[in-house]
């Protein structure tokens, strides 16, 4: 009986050291509010390794950020990234939106290959990150936008320019990329400047 209490009381004394010492209120809140953020390649990584899980054949046709109030895009990196991928084996599309370390799916829609709204690219042509992308349209015109107002939302925007045959990278200031004060599209492949959009 004495051993068993030894025994009972030793594995109770292991138990008690190894757990993890109690955080504060303070240090939760701190915890919490700090939102991990990813630039445009990384978004996409995270959302490709969910969406082969999906469709083995699954390709990436586009890739948007999204604005949170912690992050709004002014280092080219974003809180939630959403990337769409077609599968031609399941003549379907699907989104997939990483957001504070989590990918979460979205519905299965309809393919097909001749839609150009659903050109599909390889990963191998993203050379340039998004926070190379808005160092390249910083110099044409976005600097200007960001002195006058530092709070203007910066949003990305990556898909395949079927017109000229290569991959871009949208890069749009404004408070909504439907509503934006400057729009610049930079070759996601070389990091070449291509045009003012807007």
């Amino acid at each position: 009986m004495k051993k068993l209490f030894v025994a009972v009381l030793a594995l109770g004394f292991m138990v008690g050291c190894s757990e993890e010492p109690k955080q504060s209120a303070t240090t939760q809140k701190t915890e919490s509010k700090s939102q991990p953020a990813l630039t445009g390649r990384g978004g996409l990584q995270k959302c490709y390794i969910a969406a082969r899980g999906w469709a083995p054949d699954a390709k990436p046709f586009r890739l948007e950020s999204q604005i949170s109030a912690q992050w709004k895009g002014q280092n080219g990196k974003a809180a939630a990234w959403r990337a769409s991928f077609a599968s031609v084996t399941l003549t379907g599309t699907r989104t997939f939106m990483w957001s504070g370390e989590e990918v979460t799916p979205g519905v299965q829609d309809a393919y097909s290959p001749s839609n150009t709204s659903t050109q599909v690219f390889d990963i191998g042509f993203l050379k340039i990150d998004s926070d190379q992308a808005l160092e390249v349209a910083q110099k044409h015109g976005g600097d200007k936008i960001l002195e006058q107002e530092k709070d203007t939302p910066v949003y990305y925007i990556l898909d395949w320019d079927r017109a000229h045959n290569l991959l871009l990278w949208h890069v749009i200031y404004g408070p909504d990329p439907d509503d934006a004060k400057l729009r610049i599209a930079v070759n996601a492949t070389s990091g070449d400047f291509l045009k003012v959009e807007k």
